[in-house]
């Protein structure tokens, strides 16, 4: 695209004419005419050469706001690109330009144009940030200041303010423009800015807000002056909300008992974010000392009370950000305060809640009249700002802060403020999120910043007893409320909505609240929850076959949630400790143990839940929704307390506080293996048992049991040993094995019991017996598709849905034993998969166009090869390897996965997907078999066999690769396992990959460089990396009189007589024309530095061509003579050598780094 010719002095004619062809080009986007013609035109502007003068030349006299828009973007995109070309004084005055227009015309109605242009001088003033001297910033602040406090008019107040705003966004990491330049350089502007100006902003703001107060709380209407301490509001709240670096060091040293509560990250996952501010002792004058906070909640008050009876001031701009900066005040922490106990950060929490407390008190008042149509923005604000309190303070000074001002402590109040909410939300019922549900997640999330020590800290030293007292309310007024709450929607058949028909996961999060609310008092709420449980148990035996009972199943569903939250933590991977308050809390003997109030209640769901064996209770009370929370409950529970490994019995230590250890040591023991353990252990297996068998379809309950009871008793060790011990397992193991009844589960189903019936075995000690347990667990399977694939008639039956999906739930049953090897049991699971290498060539054959079947096929073999490979012998390593070639020469030979053009767009679609996981498979199968080259346990060398792992990967992958398209690489897990596999292999076997052959050579040359211009950096990054090993090692090879990577370094001729050059010239071309003029993350800079430094040393002719070609293009002498010496510097700089240490690619990173800041902007001009 042609751009706009700029000469050093563009006369009027050609100022007007590129005037009129912005305007008409803005005019015609608007009215939808010729789009594309128009935006070129647009672009043209900004890309043309110093068009600094033109684009002036439009915002002053041009009458369409969008074509001054434009002009200001084109001067911002020129101004980057070019800065390097600037003088320092072009610099100084472009920002003075967009300053001065912002100011002039600060009364303008096209308020976008000036945020532009406001926007355009904090990036420029940032762009040379590091450059100017500090008497030039001064220079360029004065004429802020001097808007700011008011002389010019109230416009040019608050355009000051606006210019102000747009330079902090600027400079914050996380609203900060691109520029092309290292992070470095970022960094570096925030933490000048920080250190040099950030607390002056912050004054003059004050200053600016103060001057409009009294005419803003003396007028009876709307005064210009609203909106300038609106942007100052928002200005302060901006500043507060930056990430202050220089002062955590002291903010660590000066914590105090006061704030020893501040949380940074919390425990549990919270829905409302609250930003902690930590200025530092040096602005305590500015935010503290000067009455600030008193100033702004009195302007807050007397405004609020002036327009009490106008309903809708409580969400205009002012009052909205006044409240937002009150609740930023709350979250003020650290080292601004002094250290004398907490005593000054008390006074000013007590002050920012004394202004703030009758937004949410009475709260029953407030709600009542948020129902009759006030808004709630306020009541909501109280709640965050009681959210900032709590992460700023300890449990103790939070309950104090409200006792001066009212008769409770602030606990007491939260709990009476969260009963109102969560009433307004029961009563309501609604799907839609009202205030009400946000209220309650802010308080929650209050709630647990406060509580979340508990399960390290007792509870009595945590929480004042009106605090405990206060937790003990509100969980009882929960449970009832939920408890209510699923009674009125157990006939709901509205499945959309979580709240309505909450699923186990759906729940999680809220509960987890609620249960840190219960273990607050938790010898109050776990007897509460016992009666409540017995009640509507009795309620199902009373009424069994006599009323509807589904009412009551919904209750006791819920209640099964809540109380597997309250006495067991999830995990998350871990094996979870008894919850500290449960261990802390209760004092028995071990005479009386079954009447721990946890062991009575777990004893009782553990008898309710054991009658759903008999069929008659079944069909008349455990309903699988029901039976769903059960298994969930048991899957938590058994976590925790079934046979715990933590501390049995007498190896809990005595610490000398007997007490604290005496409940915790009772419920270890009580469900210990040599009390009640294994017999509930074969309770849980046999309601297991059941839930497969006997709710035939019920997905959701029959993958609970699979995925999350099953597989965490199998993966707790000390449960195993016992578990494989009880009959109820290997019935379970046998029912599996021989009945067709567990066919019926789903494929994913299979493949997880399967899994967890194999992985059992590490249970058994003795190691033979262990694998004799795997072969008659797998050895039905294997023997039934041996027998099947042998038959003479397969071909003509192999089609049948029946025949279909007996061999896909077999395949996936052999995948899941595949993935559950263990060294005890390798040498077992070889055997399972050796025995069925011909079957599977077999059934790759035969089900070659059901692309279900083959992915399944696929799959067994990745996860047989993956957990054997490391563990096999030569002899063995051979076998499997050579298998692994049939199968990838027979998917080849038959194309599978062949996309036909004739398709149809979804079917072309369909089997695109089909044949990207085929092919991602093949890929995982390859970098499989790479590992045995890296990890071997095997007692003999795979040479010996005359096995190469690397000739067998680059054959295998000369095989797929051809199926793999440009198009297929798209797929982001796809080509994520293609290039990781590439890039190890070109690291790992760079003179394997010399030998390929051109084909497959150039195929693999044109993968990396659509990788290199990928948009992913992951997969930029992966092909840095090979190109680095690959030019490395033919550097070091060339360097000992060796042919390195050979001819493929070698420029020929094609057959149509075209030059094709050598790999390292032609990724050396390439990459240095990434780096110069196309756009990447920075975040590369580094790793393709790596990969350049040896193509510069291989190819260093062609560098120096290419480097006279780039000066020669560079019209401009100034700008030629800096290219020539960047270039030069580029590799002499830093004492820069020919070697590849790490030393030198370090030094090379620097070089680069400087290189491209130094020509990036303007070369791309070119």
């Amino acid at each position: 695209m042609q751009g706009f010719t700029a000469t050093s002095t563009p006369d009027l004619a050609e100022l007007q004419s590129t005037m009129r062809a912005i305007e008409h080009a803005c005019t015609s986007i608007q009215m939808h005419l010729n789009p594309g013609a128009s935006e070129a035109v647009i672009l043209s502007l900004g890309q043309s050469s110093q068009p600094y003068k033109t684009c002036q030349f439009i915002l002053e006299n041009s009458l369409v706001a969008t074509a001054r828009f434009q002009a200001a973007a084109a001067i911002r995109e020129a101004a980057i690109r070019e800065w390097g070309c600037l003088s320092a004084d072009d610099k100084r005055g472009l920002i003075s330009f967009c300053l001065c227009y912002v100011m002039q015309h600060a009364s303008s109605p096209d308020g976008f144009v000036q945020a532009k242009v406001s926007s355009v001088a904090a990036q420029l003033m940032k762009r040379g940030w590091l450059e100017f001297a500090p008497a030039e910033k001064d220079a360029l602040f004065y004429q802020v200041n001097q808007a700011i406090l008011g002389n010019h008019g109230i416009d040019v107040q608050f355009a000051g303010i606006k210019f102000l705003e747009s330079l902090v966004s600027e400079f914050s990491p996380s609203t900060s423009s691109a520029m092309g330049l290292p992070r470095e350089f970022h960094e570096q502007c925030r933490r000048s800015l920080e250190q040099d100006n950030l607390k002056t902003f912050y004054r003059w703001t004050q200053e600016a807000a103060l001057s409009v107060t009294n005419r803003i709380i003396e007028s009876d209407s709307v005064v210009p002056e609203v909106k300038v301490c609106t942007a100052a509001l928002d200005l302060m709240l901006q500043i507060l909300n930056w990430d202050f670096h220089s002062n955590t060091s002291d903010t660590k040293i000066n914590v105090n008992v006061f704030s020893a509560g501040v949380r940074q990250d919390g425990d549990s996952p919270k829905r409302s974010e609250c930003h902690l501010v930590q200025p530092g002792s040096d602005w305590r004058d500015v935010l503290l000392l000067n009455s600030h906070v008193g100033w702004l909640l009195s302007l807050y008050a007397a405004l609020r009370l002036k327009f009490s009876c106008e309903g809708y001031w409580l969400d205009c701009p002012i009052a909205v950000s006044a409240r937002k900066l009150v609740v930023q005040f709350c979250s003020l922490v650290g080292a601004v305060f002094l250290s004398d106990d907490g005593k000054m950060h008390e006074q000013h929490l007590m002050q920012l809640l004394s202004g703030m407390i009758e937004w949410v008190d009475p709260p029953d008042v407030v709600s009542k009249a948020i129902e009759n149509g006030k808004s709630d923005s306020e009541m909501l604000d109280g709640c965050r700002a009681l959210l900032a309190i709590a992460n700023v303070t300890t449990p103790y000074a939070f309950d104090r802060l409200l006792k001066s001002m009212r008769p409770i402590g602030t606990l007491t109040f939260l709990s009476i403020l969260m009963s109102e909410v969560i009433k307004v939300l029961m009563t309501s019922n609604t799907e839609e999120e009202t205030w009400s549900w946000e209220a309650r997640d802010v308080l929650l999330d209050t709630w647990t910043a406060i509580l979340t020590p508990i399960n390290t800290i007792n509870v009595n030293a945590l929480l004042p007893s009106e605090g405990i007292q206060a937790a003990a309310n509100l969980f009882g007024f929960i449970v009832e409320c939920e408890l209510r709450l699923a009674s009125a929607t157990a006939f709901n058949d509205e499945g959309d909505s979580d709240h309505l028909h909450a699923s186990v996961s759906a729940m999680d999060e809220r509960l987890s609240c609620y249960a840190l609310i219960a273990r607050a008092s938790i010898d109050v709420t776990i007897p509460l929850l016992t009666r409540v449980f017995s009640e509507r148990v009795a309620r199902l035996d009373q009424g069994r076959d006599i009323i509807d009972l589904t009412e009551t199943l919904e209750e006791l569903y819920s209640l099964l949630l809540i109380i597997g939250h309250v006495i067991a933590d999830e995990g998350e991977g871990e094996i979870p400790l008894v919850p500290n308050t449960i261990q802390t809390q209760f004092v028995v003997n071990d005479v009386e143990a079954d009447k721990h109030p946890v062991i009575f209640l777990s004893s009782s769901i553990i008898k309710f839940a054991e009658q759903c064996l008999s069929p008659e209770m079944r069909a008349s009370v455990f309903s699988p929704r029901l039976m769903e929370s059960i298994i969930w409950f048991l899957a938590r529970w058994s976590r925790t307390y079934l046979m715990s490994s933590d501390g049995i019995g007498e190896k809990i230590i005595d610490s000398g506080h007997h007490h604290e250890h005496s409940s915790k040591k009772a419920l270890l023991c009580f469900f210990g293996e040599h009390n009640q353990g294994k017999l509930v252990l074969d309770i849980i297996l046999r309601i297991c048992l059941t839930t497969l068998a006997s709710y035939p379809g019920e997905k959701d309950l029959q993958g609970l049991t699979c995925f999350q009871l099953l597989h965490s008793l199998v993966e707790q060790k000390h449960i195993c040993v016992h578990l494989v011990t009880l009959n109820s397992w290997h019935e379970l193991a046998t029912a599996f094995s021989t009945e067709k009844g567990l066919l019926l589960l789903d494929t994913a189903h299979q493949r997880s019991l399967a899994q967890t019936l194999v992985r059992s075995a590490s249970g058994i000690r003795n190691s033979e017996v262990s694998s004799q347990y795997v072969r008659n667990l797998m050895g039905p399977i294997t023997s039934y598709i041996v027998e099947i694939s042998s038959k003479n008639n397969f071909k003509s039956i192999a089609q049948q849905p029946d025949i279909i999906l007996s061999v896909s739930c077999l395949l996936e049953r052999l995948r899941g034993a595949a993935s559950a090897s263990e060294p005890r049991t390798q040498k077992a699971i070889y055997e399972l998969g050796f025995s069925v290498m011909n079957p599977i060539l077999v059934l790759l054959e035969v089900y070659k166009h059901e692309s279900a079947v083959v992915y399944l096929l696929l799959k067994f073999v990745v996860d047989w090869v993956d957990g054997q490979i490391t563990y096999l012998e030569a002899q063995e390593t051979a076998a499997v390897v050579s298998f692994c070639m049939r199968l990838l020469q027979l998917y080849s030979s038959h194309n599978i996965g062949k996309i036909s053009l004739s398709l149809s767009s979804s079917l072309l679609s369909e089997a695109k997907t089909d044949k990207y996981r085929d092919l991602r498979a093949l890929l995982q199968l390859l970098s499989s078999l790479c590992s045995k080259d890296m990890i071997d346990f095997s007692s003999d060398s795979i040479e010996a066999q005359g096995t190469n792992i690397s000739q067998v990967v680059y054959f295998g992958l000369h095989m797929i690769t051809p199926l793999i398209s440009m198009d297929l690489l798209k797929y982001p897990k796809l080509c994520h396992d293609y290039f990781s596999l590439l890039s190890h292999m070109l690291e790992v076997y760079p003179e394997t990959f010399a030998q390929l052959n051109s084909d497959a050579f150039a195929h693999i040359l044109g993968t990396l460089d659509f990788g290199l211009h990928h948009q992913d950096a992951d997969v930029v990054s992966k092909c840095l990396r090979a190109l680095q090993a690959l030019a490395s090692y033919h550097y070091k090879e060339s360097g000992n009189g060796n042919i390195g990577l050979g001819a493929h370094t070698v420029a020929l001729k094609d057959s149509n007589g075209n030059v094709q050059e050598g790999l390292l010239s032609r990724f050396l071309r390439s990459l240095l024309k990434l780096l110069l003029f196309e756009d990447y993350s920075l975040d590369l800079i580094s790793v393709a530095a790596d990969a350049l430094l040896p193509l510069i040393l291989c190819e260093q002719s062609l560098y120096q061509r290419l480097g006279n070609e780039l000066i020669e293009r560079q019209a401009n002498s100034t700008l030629r003579s800096r290219l020539a010496n960047a270039l030069h510097n580029l590799t002499s700089a830093n004492q820069l050598s020919s070697s590849l240490d790490r030393i030198n690619y370090q030094r090379f990173r620097k070089n680069l780094n400087s290189f491209l800041v130094e020509v990036r902007g303007f070369l791309r001009t070119m």
